[in-house]
C-alpha cells in the first residue's frame, strides 16, 4: 500500500539534495504499486518535478497532467493540477494564456500557489504574481530558493531592480551548488546594470568556487553554459573598474566555452567588441560588433547597430557610421535615443554639414546626451570661430564627464586651446585646464608639447599678474 504524503516527502528529501534521478526513482516506484487515485496524485507530482525543468520538459508535463486526470477525472478541480496546467499554458502562449483560478492563488496548498505565481510572471503579469502571497517556510526546501528567485524576476520586471538584488542574494543563500552560482549571476548582472562593478565583481567571487572541477556527463553541458555566462559577467565588470585585458580573457573564454557547449551569442559578441574598442583594436571590434549584429534578436538590434556606428565613426568611416545609426534610431524602443542623435551629429560635423550636426546635437543636449552633444556643439562653434560659445560647451564636459575619461580629457585640452585662442583671459582656469589635461596626455601624443606651451604662457601671465598685484600704488 502507498501512502502518497510518505511519497511527496521522500520526493521532496531527494530534491533537496539536488538528487533527480532519485526523485524520479521513487516516483516510478511508487506508481507502479498504487491504485488509481493515489496514482493520478503521484502525476500531478511528477508533474510538478518535469515543471522544475521550465521549458525544456513542456512536452513531459503536458503527458504528466493527461495521466492524472486520464486516472481521475476529479483531478481537474485539483488546486496543483490547475497551477500546473496554468504554468504549462503560459509557458506555451505567453501573455495570451489564461491566468490561475483566484481560488488557487489564494488557497491552503503552499505550492498549488508558487506554481500559480510562475504562471504569471511567464504570462507578463509580475505585479499579479507578486500579489500571490507564498511564505518561503511554507515550501519544500527545493522551492525555497527558486521563490525568491522568481519574486526577483518579477521586481526585475517592474523595473525595481534594487529590490531585486536583495531577492537574489536570498535565493542565492538558501540555494546550493551550481544553482548557488547561478543566482549569484543573477545577483551581479543586475549590479552590472546598476553601475556597481565592485558589487558585481564581489558576487562572481563567491560564484566561481562552487562549479565542479569534474562535473559529470549529464552535468557537463548545463555547467560549461553557466561558466560561459560567468566570465561573459566578469569581463563587463572588470571592464567597468578599467582592466580591459583582464575582461579580454575573461571574453575570449566565455566564448571558448559557448562554442564547446552551445551557440555563440549575441551577448559575447558584443562585449567582445566593447572590450576591443577600449584596447585600442577598432577594426577587430568592428568584426565583433558586425558578428552581434549578425546574432541578435529584434529588441537587441538596436544596441548592436548603435556600437557598430560608434565604432565606424573611430575608424572615421561617417557615411556607413551614419546607416548604422539611422538603423538604431529607428526603433522608438531604444533607450539610449539621445546619444544616437549626438553620434549622428558626430557623423555630420565629420561630413562637413554643419547646420545639421548643430540641430542634431542641440536636439540630443535637450534629451539628456550632454556629454557627447557638447562635444559636437563646441566643434562646431569653433569652426564658426564662436570662441566664449565653444568654451562653454567644453567646459560643461568636464563638469559632467568623470575625471580621467576620455571625454574628459578631450574637453580639458580643447578649453585650454580656446582659452589660449582668446589670449588667456582667465589664466588661472587655463593653467588648471592644460595641467589636469598633460597628467592624462602620454608624451608621445601630439598634445602634449602643445599643452605644455599653454601652461608655460598661463603660468607667465599668472606670474606678472601676481607682480603687479604685488606693487605698492602712488
Amino acid at each position: 500500500m502507498i501512502d502518497v504524503a510518505t511519497t511527496w516527502q521522500q520526493l521532496c528529501a531527494a530534491l533537496a539534495g539536488g538528487d533527480y534521478d532519485a526523485a524520479f526513482g521513487i516516483l516510478e516506484a511508487a506508481m507502479r504499486e498504487a491504485k488509481k487515485p493515489e496514482r493520478a496524485r503521484l502525476a500531478l507530482y511528477l508533474g510538478h518535478l518535469h515543471a522544475l525543468y521550465g521549458d525544456a520538459a513542456l512536452a513531459e508535463l503536458g503527458a504528466a497532467l493527461r495521466e492524472a486526470r486520464t486516472l481521475d477525472p476529479a483531478r481537474r478541480d485539483d488546486p496543483l493540477y490547475l497551477a500546473l496546467a496554468a504554468e504549462l499554458d503560459a509557458r506555451t502562449r505567453g501573455g495570451e494564456a489564461a491566468p490561475p483560478p483566484q481560488g488557487v492563488r489564494e488557497g491552503p496548498d503552499p505550492v498549488a500557489r508558487f506554481h500559480a505565481l510562475c504562471a504569471l510572471a511567464l504570462s507578463g503579469k509580475p505585479q499579479e504574481a507578486l500579489d500571490v502571497h507564498v511564505g518561503s517556510a511554507e515550501l519544500p526546501q527545493h522551492l525555497r530558493w527558486r521563490l525568491r528567485s522568481w519574486e526577483a524576476d518579477a521586481h526585475e520586471s517592474l523595473g525595481q531592480s534594487a529590490e531585486a538584488v536583495g531577492l537574489y542574494a536570498e535565493a542565492a543563500h538558501l540555494a546550493s551548488g551550481m544553482n548557488r552560482a547561478v543566482m549569484l549571476q543573477e545577483q551581479a548582472a543586475l549590479h552590472l546594470q546598476l553601475g556597481q562593478p565592485d558589487a558585481a565583481k564581489a558576487a562572481l567571487d563567491q560564484a566561481r568556487p562552487l562549479y565542479a572541477a569534474r562535473p559529470s556527463p549529464d552535468e557537463a553541458e548545463e555547467q560549461g553554459l553557466n561558466l560561459a555566462t560567468w566570465h561573459y559577467l566578469r569581463a563587463q565588470a572588470l571592464l567597468n573598474l578599467g582592466q580591459p585585458s583582464g575582461a579580454h580573457d575573461m571574453i575570449r573564454e566565455a566564448a571558448r566555452l559557448e562554442a564547446q557547449h552551445g551557440d555563440p551569442s549575441y551577448g559575447v559578441a558584443l562585449v567582445r567588441g566593447q572590450v576591443l574598442t577600449h584596447l585600442g583594436q577598432t577594426e577587430q571590434a568592428l568584426d565583433a560588433f558586425a558578428e552581434a549584429l549578425r546574432l541578435a534578436g529584434e529588441g537587441d538590434r538596436p544596441y548592436a547597430n548603435h556600437e557598430l556606428g560608434v565604432a565606424l565613426l573611430d575608424l572615421d568611416r561617417p557615411v556607413e557610421a551614419r546607416e548604422k545609426l539611422e538603423a538604431a534610431l529607428s526603433d522608438p524602443g531604444y533607450p539610449y535615443l539621445p546619444e544616437v542623435l549626438a553620434d549622428m551629429a558626430e557623423c555630420d560635423y565629420r561630413l562637413g554639414r554643419l547646420p545639421e550636426a548643430q540641430q542634431e546635437a542641440e536636439q540630443a543636449l535637450s534629451q539628456g546626451a550632454v556629454i557627447p552633444a557638447s562635444l559636437v556643439l563646441g566643434s562646431v562653434a569653433l569652426d564658426y570661430f564662436q570662441l566664449d560659445d565653444a568654451l562653454d560647451h567644453y567646459e560643461r564636459v568636464i563638469r559632467e564627464a568623470a575625471p580621467g575619461s576620455r571625454d574628459w580629457l578631450t574637453a580639458s585640452q580643447m578649453a585650454a586651446d580656446v582659452m589660449a585662442q582668446q589670449g588667456f583671459p582667465n589664466p588661472a582656469a587655463a593653467y588648471a585646464y592644460a595641467q589636469q589635461a598633460l597628467s592624462h596626455t602620454p608624451e608621445s601624443d601630439d598634445w602634449h608639447v602643445t599643452l605644455q606651451e599653454h601652461l608655460r604662457r598661463a603660468g607667465e601671465m599668472l606670474a606678472q599678474q601676481g607682480a603687479q598685484g604685488g606693487r605698492t600704488l602712488n
